[in-house]
């Protein structure tokens, strides 16, 4: 067992716990709680799946499924017989207790005590099927010779049809057909029992050939296995690398990566302040750009306005002569002059601006804080901050490189750990053994192949015997009726059906001399090949055979299971035949069929390299000191204060804006133009209406040169006024507030970046022991179903399984079906022969009768 215990050994070191797992699991949730803060409380960055590739597989030969064909039609007409010789369940607490009860030793006088009466008397029971079978074959045997004894004896006397005398009976023909077609049948089901037990002797030999072909397989396997396993061991140590370069990967990238988490953290503080102060600075120049609006188109107002009074004068005046004209006294048309004139004072100016202040003074003031560029203070704020990533990066340099020396230490762990065991030696011994162990078996195929040649002669003699019984019963039949002559008195019967009666006796004969010879066999392979069926192959099918194996305390009162003790001397542990054939059927690793997660303690060894206390102790050093981040200097902050000052707050805003809201002229010129046509168009035509048509179009003409710009600059200036006024709206009040998020923000980065560094790193480095987690669960999965997979351990079991039960004991248990119809099938064959004999053979003596006639038809 030495190799079992190295191959056992190889896989200790690449094992993963999962009780390890369940425990760094709890410490990272402990810590997690200590720090519950939901204003600080962050969730772990998602750690970034690694790609480890697919473990070496191994090809295994060996396809441990049998189809027996069409001879299976007869192994499951075996089985139908056996079960319903033998239909009780498999009795695995009977055979537990009688182990248990025997374990000192069978002796006589131990039979006595009740207990083991109960188990014999419960054994007795379930073997009754069995035993009634026996018992039949044992008194077939006894009583053949006897009877074949007493019937000879009774034959020499002339009696039981030793008589050379046939009466005359009217039926006789019917008798002979009668015997005749059942000796027949019987004849053919003795033949077909000699084929199939023929068929089961030959496919004994047939299938040993194939035999070969499984152990060439297994072995070929086996050697595959161990062939692999080193290769897939050096596998996963080296993925290792995988793991640890991603590490070193983001360990280059500490400062993007740790840096812009920090950043990110702090800047949920920092990033609002500086916009605020980024668009209070777009403001300052919305704000000049407006007061220069204001200023110009007050000026235009100013100016335009006192043009437009005079104008609009001079028209009023000018219109107001030409309705003094006598035509206007006509009776018809002296109405639509007075209504003309009557309009006239609506020809003036509405909105006066020359008492609106100007805003040169604010305006003076905007102008010096703008020499200062607020703007450029504030990307300067930005630069120091976003210049994070750098220093982390340049603070944490020599702790990089600490942390990239330990890794490399622990890859050199690793690598040394995994040459501590000579796994390639002993695999290779492991190979010659297997070699050898083949060789030595090679060497016996000679042997097996003349021992099944002597076996298969001996079952063909056997054979032989009943062949010759059923070629004395073929001939005595083929001699019998093609002699027979109906005509041809008892006496006078011809030599050819003479010899075929004589044909059937002697088969009679050697039918009373093999057939107890022939039943003992029987009855043997009976009662020794039904049991192994029943208690062996059936259970081993059905995996009820591992039950007793694994049955606790069964081998030794004080060993708990039988496996673990072999292989580990560790009875203790919950290691079963049964969990370890079925791990092995479904393909999985070695290391997780014999459960060597409780023999060997891998934790100390994770905690000690993978699972390094030392990684985060190194983290937990880190200081990234930001105190010579400056969101906005002195220059900026009083840049602010001065516009809060400009007074940009002191100006009339509604003096102004009740100006712009009226209108340029106290009514629209071109509606009044409008109206004054349509009177015009009311006089008669003359002077009076030429006249009223051109100061009509005058009108127009000072509304398109004069009012049109007017309204225009009033659209300006009240658009100007509203944005000042929405701007100085709290304006000391909002730099006050912009000055103390940017206090808050540097308040933050000088005194609190300590903990927010702490908080990020210890997430940065939940990230990378996220890459070893990976690793070691991968390595644990690993070892689970691709490292070591033992399939070709159930293949051997299944293999012998096949060889022992399906090839052998199904086809010995076939033979004795067989040759046992044969055997039964011969009583009959002795009565008809023996009574169709009587129709054939030449009698010495006949029924003579009066009129000399004689009818034996």
């Amino acid at each position: 067992m030495l190799w079992t215990r190295w191959l056992v050994l190889l896989l200790w070191f690449g094992a993963t716990s999962a009780e390890q797992q369940q425990q760094q699991d709890e410490r990272d949730g402990h810590r997690a709680e200590v720090k519950s803060d939901p204003r600080r409380q962050r969730s772990s960055p998602p750690v970034e799946p690694l790609d480890f590739g697919f473990v070496p597989a191994a090809v295994y030969d060996t396809h441990a499924y049998y189809e027996p064909g069409t001879i299976g039609i007869l192994f499951h007409m075996v089985h139908a017989f056996l079960y319903a010789v033998q239909p009780n369940s498999f009795p695995k607490d009977l055979i537990v207790r009688v182990i248990q009860q025997n374990m000192g030793g069978i002796k006589i006088e131990e039979w006595r005590k009740p207990e083991n009466v109960l188990l014999l008397l419960q054994w007795i029971h379930y073997e009754s099927g069995f035993l009634i079978c026996a018992v039949f074959g044992i008194v077939f045997v006894v009583l053949t010779p006897i009877v074949a004894t007493c019937f000879c004896m009774c034959r020499c006397c002339d009696n039981c049809g030793g008589e050379m005398h046939q009466r005359q009976r009217k039926n006789a023909d019917c008798h002979r057909g009668f015997f005749t077609a059942s000796l027949i049948a019987t004849t053919i089901f003795i033949i077909l029992g000699v084929f199939v037990a023929y068929a089961a002797n030959h496919n004994v030999s047939t299938q040993i050939k194939s035999t070969r072909r499984l152990i060439n397989t297994n072995m070929r396997d086996l050697k595959t296995f161990a062939n692999n396993t080193p290769a897939q061991i050096e596998y996963l140590t080296a993925q290792y690398t995988t793991a640890k370069n991603k590490v070193l990967s983001d360990l280059d990238n500490i400062g993007p990566l740790l840096g812009a988490r920090i950043h990110s953290h702090l800047g949920k503080e920092v990033v609002p302040a500086l916009d605020a102060a980024l668009r209070m600075a777009g403001a300052m120049r919305e704000t000049k750009e407006a007061l220069e609006n204001v200023s110009s188109a007050l000026e235009i107002l100013q100016e335009g306005m006192g043009k437009l009074q005079a104008s609009l004068t001079g028209e009023r005046s000018s219109l107001s002569n030409t309705l003094s004209d006598p035509a206007c006294t006509n009776g018809a048309v002296s109405p639509t002059c007075n209504t003309i004139r009557s309009t006239l004072p609506q020809l003036g100016v509405n909105a006066d601006f020359s008492k609106l202040p100007d805003v040169n003074h604010a305006l003076t003031n905007i102008n010096t804080v703008l020499k200062v560029d607020l703007s450029n203070f504030v990307q300067k704020g930005y630069a120091s901050f976003n210049d994070t990533s750098a220093l982390v990066k340049e603070q944490t340099r020599n702790i990089v490189t600490g942390v990239k020396s330990m890794l490399d230490k622990i890859g050199s762990e690793i690598t040394a750990f995994s040459k501590m065991f000579p796994v390639e030696s002993s695999l290779a011994n492991f190979t010659i053994f297997l070699n050898d162990r083949h060789k030595v078996i090679e060497s016996f195929y000679p042997q097996i192949d003349q021992m099944d040649f002597y076996r298969w002669i001996a079952c063909v003699a056997v054979l032989c015997t009943v062949v010759l019984i059923l070629a004395f019963n073929v001939l005595g039949l083929l001699c019998g009726t093609c002699g027979y002559d109906r005509q041809a008195t008892p006496t006078t019967r011809g030599c050819l059906s003479n010899t075929g009666g004589n044909l059937l006796m002697a088969g009679v004969g050697f039918s009373f001399i093999f057939s107890w010879v022939l039943m003992g066999l029987v009855t043997t392979l009976f009662v020794v090949g039904g049991n192994v069926e029943k208690l062996i192959c059936e259970p081993l099918a059905n995996r009820q055979l591992f039950k007793i194996i694994d049955t606790p305390f069964l081998v030794h009162p004080e060993k708990r299971n039988f496996l673990p003790g072999m292989l580990f001397q560790n009875p203790n542990i919950e290691l079963t035949l049964g969990s370890m054939y079925r791990e092995c059927y479904e393909n999985n690793g070695l290391y997780h069929a014999l459960q060597l997660e409780n023999i060997f303690n891998i934790n100390s060894f994770l905690n000690r390299t993978v699972y390094n206390k030392d990684l985060a102790k190194v983290f937990e050093g880190v200081q990234v000191d930001l105190k010579d981040i400056m969101l906005l200097d002195q220059a900026g902050r009083d840049n602010l204060m001065n516009f809060a000052n400009a007074g940009v707050g002191e100006i009339d805003y509604p003096a102004y804006l009740v100006e712009v809201n009226k209108g340029v002229t106290v009514v629209d010129l071109l509606s009044f133009c409008s109206d004054l046509e349509d009177q015009a168009d009311q006089l008669p035509r003359g002077a009076l209406e030429n006249a009223l048509k051109g100061h009509a179009s005058s009108i127009r003409t000072i509304h398109r040169e004069q009012v049109v710009p007017l309204e225009q600059a009033m659209s300006t200036l009240s658009q100007s006024i509203k944005l000042l006024q929405r701007t100085s709206n709290d304006l000391p009040v909002k730099v006050t507030n912009i000055l103390s998020a940017i206090d808050a923000a540097e308040y933050l980065i000088t005194h609190n970046a300590s903990h927010v560094v702490k908080q990020e790193t210890k997430a940065f480095v939940q990230s990378l022991v996220g890459y070893f987690k990976q690793y070691t669960e991968w390595v644990k999965n690993s070892l689970t179903a691709e490292v070591a997979q033992c399939k070709p351990i159930s293949n051997m079991v299944d293999s012998m399984e096949i060889v022992a039960c399906s090839f052998i004991v199904d086809s010995v248990n076939t033979f004795w079906m067989g040759l046992g119809a044969c055997c039964l099938l011969l009583i009959p064959s002795i009565i008809f022969s023996v009574k169709l004999a009587k129709y054939y053979r030449r009698m010495d003596t006949e029924d003579v009768f009066e009129d000399g006639q004689e009818n034996w038809n």
